[in-house]
């Protein structure tokens, strides 16, 4: 009897015949087979023919060439066939693996090898690999652990809890830490914002700090709004200012020499109040496309704004050096032109300034007011503060019976909050108002990804009220569950220093909490690849397409499509191509309906049920929700100002969309229908049919915003 088989690399591991039964089965599904009993019957046999010719400890290709035999000796050529082909990928795939030069010890996708190869493992001084998937992992958990010993706490157990969390793709903490914890740098931050000060002392050290945070990993958010317009009178010079939009340039030049911690071009946001004397210079700096290409840029918006759009009246522009009215304009016609501007290429995005300074997103209000967000908008912040954030994979939060796993989810809410404060003592950042403003408020944001993936699991429809009322559910228990971990911590380690005086100072010893804030909901980006998840709470951006890497070009299929075609029997590869040159399976027959209506991508939805979903996680998110709002290439400026009534009448702190299309570069490819559209404001002649005939995306793309890859 078999005991034992050697892997590929060598390794001994106990023989299992019911992961031979497996893979036949899924190679039955592929070709329409539904027997589970057969492919452990098959699978009997293949053991049998193993013992037969005398082979002890058999290695991988051994086994899966009696498969093979056995398949076409019972007569079941196609799924021989199938098993075939699938040996096939399997090969090619790890032919990619070997050529990146990196070990696999975490069985990892193609794509999350190729992100961590570029961006997380280490290097040496000729720019090789010296780290595998496995040792980044011990090395990030072993080091945020560290802090436990801060407080007389044990730091093997907390680093065991924070790398099973992070192998077992859980959670993920944000690029930053991945990055640079146990390293020389050891800024563990992605999100940063700074004064910029009507000086030009001011405004250059903001230059240099910005450059600073970039260096180490970092993106940085900034408000211009403190400078004075363009032509007022400089009294120590007796010239004339040049104003916000001037500066703003100057920071995406040093930006643009600079890297986020050698490995990507640094992101910036850039703010401006819609009562500047300059917003209508603001919302248009960015109508050509290579203009300030490093900045992602938001108009601030004020509630006496929105009340003189809604009234169609004018409202008075404030001069920031003197305090006082400098002019009017009509509201109605400033919304619009941001309106406008948006649905040409994407920006300006908006964030509601009120909304980001209430008790949830400034509990703290005696330090300032805030002003800025960080580069994608999730992350509201005073001015010199910084926020570490993590994500939970809800993908892999869910019971045998397809239900959510609630007390999974309590149990990595809490060490995901845990980890996140550690992290606030384990960093170093490099400069010291921003160390003193983070130990004083101890901010975190824990958040989610794989939502999408978790409606999918649970047969629920991205644009249903069934799934409105889960993500009110799910958000709400995590809200409440960080806080109580929060207070746990407060109990342990003491409140955070500025608490006298914050929004929970009210004598209730229930309100103690460790943390100013506990939740945000990021984009994700390059996590949620690694984590082989769907991105933040954005839906699916296509079922397949074409991944192009420096390395490689690789037909992606998403896997729980993938599993479920197999399934189901109707899985085969020019399927797979004909949906790749769409994204979309909601015209392609092949697919019962059934699994069409709970596989939807982005552009698939409404704008208004993207904007419904941003709000139901707002309401139960301390700081703000990073979602885009995916319009058509057909849409019109209309619909874009109604969606962003419909952000601010929702209660969310701010909002972004994106026109498919409307930017010559963008990272996810979509094809489009060639004919004419009217806009609300001019007509447009469609582009040249794309040359590529796949939906195509960038390495590092894993949905939402098509025109940046933050």
């Amino acid at each position: 009897m078999i005991k034992q088989m050697r892997k590929r690399d060598g390794r001994m591991v106990d023989f299992n015949s019911e992961k031979i039964a497996t893979a036949i089965f899924k190679a039955a599904q592929s070709v329409g087979g539904h027997d589970e009993e057969l492919a452990r019957q098959l699978a009997d046999k293949v053991s049998q023919e193993l013992e037969a010719i005398n082979l002890e400890i058999p290695d991988v290709e051994a086994i899966q060439d009696i498969v093979e035999k056995v398949l076409i000796k019972q007569g079941h050529v196609k799924t021989a066939k199938a098993y075939i082909l699938y040996r096939e990928e399997r090969k090619k795939l790890r032919e990619a693996k070997s050529m990146m030069g990196i070990v696999d010890d975490c069985k990892l996708s193609l794509n999350a090898l190729t992100v961590l190869e570029g961006r997380y493992l280490r290097k040496d001084g000729d720019g090789k690999v010296i780290e595998t998937p496995m040792q980044l992992f011990e090395r990030v958990a072993g080091n945020v652990a560290l802090a436990d010993g801060m407080y007389g706490q044990d730091i093997e157990q907390a680093k065991q809890e924070f790398l099973t969390m992070m192998l077992n793709r859980d959670f993920m903490p944000n690029s930053p830490t991945l990055m640079n914890a146990g390293t020389g740098i050891q800024q563990l931050s992605a999100c940063f914002v700074l004064p910029v000060e009507d000086s030009m002392e001011g405004i250059f050290d903001s230059v240099k700090h910005a450059a600073l945070i970039h260096q180490s990993g970092g993106g940085t958010g900034f408000s211009f709004s403190r400078l004075r317009p363009k032509g007022a009178r400089v009294g120590s010079t007796g010239g004339v200012a040049s104003g916000p939009i001037s500066f703003m340039r100057v920071f995406d030049a040093a930006t643009n020499v600079i890297k986020q911690g050698g490995k990507r071009r640094g992101a910036n946001m850039g703010v401006l109040r819609v009562d500047h004397p300059d917003i209508l210079d603001f919302i248009t700096c960015k109508e050509r496309n290579d203009q300030i290409t490093n900045f992602n840029i938001s108009v601030g918006i004020t509630e006496k704004f929105m009340h003189a759009v809604m009234e169609g009246g004018n409202y008075e522009l404030i001069d920031p050096k003197t305090k006082t009215a400098s002019g009017q304009l009509n509201a109605k016609r400033v919304f619009d032109l941001l309106c406008t501007m948006a649905w040409k290429n994407g920006e300006p995005g908006v964030i509601f300034l009120d909304r980001m300074n209430n008790h949830r997103s400034n509990p703290t209000p005696l330090l300032g007011n805030i002003e800025s967000t960080n580069p994608c908008g999730e992350q509201p912040l005073l001015p010199y503060e910084s926020c570490n954030l993590g994500s939970i994979n809800l993908a892999t939060h869910i019971t045998a019976d397809g239900k959510v796993d609630l007390e999974k989810l309590r149990d990595t809410v809490h060490k995901g909050v845990h980890f996140l404060d550690n992290v606030i003592d384990m960093n170093k950042f490099p400069i010291s108002k921003i160390t003193e403003m983070v130990i004083g408020n101890r901010k975190i944001g824990l958040g989610v990804m794989g939502w999408a993936d978790m409606l999918i699991k649970l047969g629920v429809s991205y644009d249903s009220e069934e799934a409105l009322a889960l993500a009110d559910k799910v958000m709400c228990f995590i809200d409440c569950e960080a806080r109580n971990a929060s207070h746990r911590l407060a109990l342990q380690r003491g409140t955070f220093p500025n608490f006298k005086g914050s929004v929970y100072d009210n004598g209730n010893s229930e309100c103690k909490f460790r943390n100013a804030t506990v939740t945000t909901i990021a984009p994700t980006g390059t996590i949620s690849i690694i984590a082989n998840c769907s991105s933040g709470i954005e839906p699916l951006f296509a079922i397949s397409f074409l991944r192009k890497t420096p390395q490689f070009e690789l037909l992606e299929v998403n896997p729980l499509f993938e599993e479920i075609a197999r399934r189901e029997g109707f899985y085969n590869n020019e399927l797979m191509t004909k949906i790749a040159r769409k994204g979309s399976i909601q015209d392609v027959e092949e697919v019962p309906e059934h699994i069409r209506k709970v596989f939807v991508t982005a552009m698939d939805l409404t704008p208004e049920a993207h904007v419904k979903m941003q709000a139901i996680f707002q309401k139960h998110t301390d700081n703000a929700v990073s979602k885009t709002v995916n319009f058509p290439f057909t849409a019109t400026v209309e619909d874009v100002t109604n969606v962003f009534l419909l952000a601010y009448k929702s209660g969310c702190k701010g909002i972004t969309i994106y026109r498919d299309g409307s930017r010559e570069v963008q990272v996810l490819n979509i094809k489009r229908e060639e004919k004419k559209w009217e806009s609300a404001k001019e007509e447009v002649t469609p582009k040249p049919k794309e040359k590529e005939e796949l939906i195509s995306v960038g390495a590092e793309y894993s949905g939402g915003c098509a025109k940046c890859n933050v």
